[in-house]
């Protein structure tokens, strides 16, 4: 399980899906290196929104910077956060 998050989006529609790391062979050179994932995860504005994280072997950060955003998971543990976006 390294270098993916597995996403499920269960308020909508049952929709499920993984999001690897870009490897950095396969970036172009002006791309963010270890930032840019395969499928990116996409949330709505003024809306409530709830994280749910864990893991399965070791401690993971979850991260959002550019909106101040951040939870660990912890191998064992479900941690949850809530947030909400009202700026693009």
């Amino acid at each position: 399980h390294q270098w993916y998050w597995s996403y499920e989006y269960s308020d909508f529609t049952k929709l499920e899906f993984d999001s690897y790391m870009v490897q950095q062979d396969d970036q172009p050179i002006d791309a963010f290196r270890l930032l840019d994932t395969d499928n990116r995860v996409v949330l709505p504005m003024n809306s409530p929104i709830r994280i749910i994280v864990t893991a399965a072997d070791v401690l993971h950060s979850w991260t959002v910077p550019s909106l101040g955003v951040k939870t660990d998971a912890t191998p064992g543990r479900l941690n949850q956060m809530s947030f909400s976006i009202n700026r693009p």
